[in-house]
């Protein structure tokens, strides 16, 4: 799997990419057919500091998506994992349902 890591208008630490790198991989365990992930991490308003973390997923046949805000990137980017997961779990539930 390729992971790209985006940062819009700021330069971000290699602490928070290897950590968003690993909360990516840790995503395998649901699909292990994920080919790209792409995370783009941005940010509004100087004053409030508004943290948005955008987690892209493509599969085979599928592209999945997931847009968090918060005021610290690690929690926006671990809701947007969590929905991330979501999509996945329920991705391999109707697939497992189709087998049969």
């Amino acid at each position: 799997m390729n992971v790209s890591i985006t940062s819009r208008k700021f330069k971000a630490r290699d602490t928070l990419k290897e950590y968003i790198q690993a909360e990516v991989i840790s995503l395998e365990k649901y699909n292990d057919s994920i080919l790209n992930a792409f995370v783009i991490l941005s940010y509004q308003n100087n004053k409030d500091s508004i943290k948005t973390a955008e987690v892209v997923l493509q599969i085979p046949g599928k592209t999945l998506k997931a847009t968090e805000t918060s005021d610290e990137y690690k929690k926006s980017v671990n809701a947007a994992i969590e929905k991330i997961s979501r999509q996945l779990r329920k991705l391999k539930t109707k697939r497992a349902g189709r087998v049969k």
